[in-house]
């Protein structure tokens, strides 16, 4: 009676205004420029009495070309200061809101944490994209309405400014303001974001969800997921027998505090459920997400760049689950919202965020070309520039991404790399893009998988070269390394013409392969998110490392030099 009440009468009555709100979007498609350019007036208005609106006279601002000459493109460090203040507890000063929510932070994989102050216009974008994305999802496959979902948070409350407003994970927030009636359709709790131990909360996350029918899994980093479900086999005695009892086990680095909360939603025994499960063991000999969640359930996620290499495990683990692309979307705020399953690409959002584009040639340059959504061509990269209603103007967040199309008239954007990804020792120009689109290929050809490597520059006085880092155990020999080498020195060649004569002229050596101890890997990422900061679900392994001392920091067992 429960569920069939939340399905026919509270969904319709949650759903008719996000319904209106996504056929106002998708009308808004049509006329990209006129939006775009009413909400950067709107903009520059709400905020033109800060004390940064004063500093850039947004009063004086008539038009766009205004508005690019009274405001250079700026990244985080023309912000920081003001920022600084409001942590502070300083008022107007880069917005006008009286109450900053908190601070989401950046995951810190790229650079230290940046602070972007989360308001009620914040908010309101961030829910209404998220919205967006999931109605769309809902009406492409209505067999998954209102069914369990389980999505993985951070913690938005990991540490508090001078002022006392946390700092923390905007996931988190939102999830904690979740009506309760709406966020019983989730099977993880906010609390489980404070446990930050990645096997504990792995663990906590699948003894909560297991129980239910899940109809969405939802957690941007593929790999975060692929770890979710090889954590769920690795310890499946353990679940059963605590679905089973009733009980969440000791073993694991749950904070009490977390675990009090929890513990009458897991005193509930699943003995049927249990049951269920152990023969899935028996007939499989392993429990991974294809056999216990329903064939029917979708995967949210990124699903472009480097990450996208992830998405070849997904048979092993997943089946042939469909999957989304979450959209572009950062701690600094959301660039798409994907429409159809199996594509990185998404329409940009052109009705949250007032959006400009650098060709990704004149990235460098001093006064490069500056584009308006509607201006993209078809094929090209660009950088993508952000102004939001929540204190960034012409915000460099660098990321490059490549124009797929149009829908109507808005652009369709997938995301391509980081910027600053790039390895350069003797002018080739190597990208993250370049080695992930390569070894995804030759690794399709060899029919291969790997669980984690990382390119990197290798110095050598004769002849500087890249090495590819893999633990020793993905390879069955060293004749299938050999094989993984010339595949892709082949790949990168052909998408990157500088390298080709790089290695032509002998400038830079074949590729090397550096066979790394089992976990080396999963030892190196923790210890780079415990430097960095960020979170576990927003993590990205790098594929490719610029630094040409890495190799001397990792234990590198034999390696082996390409033809």
């Amino acid at each position: 009676m429960w569920t069939w009440f939340l399905r026919k009468v509270l969904g319709r009555i949650v759903a008719l205004p996000i319904r209106r709100r996504l056929n106002a979007f998708l009308q808004a498609t049509h006329t990209p420029q006129v939006l775009q350019e009413a909400l950067l007036r709107r903009i520059l208005s709400r905020q033109a009495q800060t004390e940064f609106g004063r500093n850039h006279h947004f009063d004086q601002i008539r038009s766009v070309a205004d508005f690019r000459r009274q405001l250079p493109v700026a990244g985080y460090e023309s912000f920081e200061p003001y920022i600084r203040r409001h942590m502070r507890g300083e008022h107007n000063v880069l917005v006008a809101d009286r109450k900053i929510h908190m601070f989401a932070l950046t995951s810190g994989t790229t650079a230290s944490r940046k602070f972007i102050p989360v308001t009620s216009d914040y908010l309101a974008d961030y829910r209404r994209g998220w919205n967006l994305w999931g109605l769309k999802v809902y009406r492409d496959h209505r067999e998954v309405w209102l069914r369990p979902i389980v999505q993985l948070s951070g913690d938005w409350q990991e540490f508090h400014t001078e002022a006392g407003i946390p700092c923390g994970s905007v996931t988190g927030l939102t999830a904690a303001m979740q009506l309760r009636i709406i966020r019983w359709l989730y099977c993880v709790p906010p609390s489980v974001g404070k446990v930050k131990d990645a096997a504990a909360k792995y663990y906590l996350v699948l003894r909560l969800s297991l129980p239910r029918r899940v109809g969405m899994i939802i957690a941007a980093n593929p790999s975060t997921l692929i770890n979710l479900a090889r954590a769920g086999d690795v310890d499946k005695e353990s679940l059963i027998r605590d679905l089973y009892d009733g009980t969440l086990s000791e073993r694991f680095d749950v904070p009490g505090e977390v675990r009090a909360g929890l513990r009458r939603r897991l005193r509930k025994r699943h003995k049927d459920r249990a049951r269920e499960l152990e023969d899935i063991v028996r007939r499989t000999g392993t429990l991974f997400p294809k056999d216990y969640w329903p064939k029917d359930c979708i995967i949210g996620n990124w699903m472009g760049g480097s990450v996208g290499a992830y998405l070849r495990h997904y048979p092993t683990y997943f089946g042939a689950t469909s999957v989304r692309d979450v959209g572009l979307i950062a701690s600094e705020g959301r660039m798409t919202i994907p429409l159809a399953d199996g594509t990185p690409s998404g329409v940009l959002d052109v009705t949250t965020q007032y959006f400009e584009f650098i060709p990704e040639e004149e990235g460098d340059s001093k006064n490069p070309t500056v584009l308006a959504a509607h201006e993209l061509q078809v094929g090209r990269t660009y950088y993508i520039l952000l102004t939001t209603s929540y204190g960034l103007y012409r915000y460099n967040i660098f990321d490059v991404v490549r124009c797929t199309g149009f829908h109507n008239k808005t652009p369709l954007v997938e995301f391509l790399s980081k910027g600053s990804h790039f390895a350069n020792i003797t002018g080739e120009k190597l990208s993250e893009y370049h080695v992930a689109g390569a070894m995804a290929e030759a690794l399709q050809e060899l029919n291969l998988r790997l669980t984690t490597y990382s390119m990197a520059p290798c110095w050598d006085d004769e002849q500087p070269y890249y090495g590819l880092f893999v633990e020793r155990g993905d390879l069955a020999n060293r004749e299938q390394g050999l094989r993984l080498l010339q595949a892709l020195e082949a790949r990168l060649a052909a998408v990157n013409v500088e390298y080709a004569a790089k290695r032509q002229s002998l400038r830079l050596g074949p590729l090397r392969l550096a066979l790394l101890p089992a976990d080396a890997w999963k030892e190196w990422d923790q210890k780079r998110l415990a430097r960095t900061g960020g979170t576990l679900e927003q993590y990205k392994h790098p594929c490719l490392i610029s630094d040409p001392k890495f190799r001397e920091t990792m234990q590198v067992l034999e390696e082996i030099r390409g033809s």
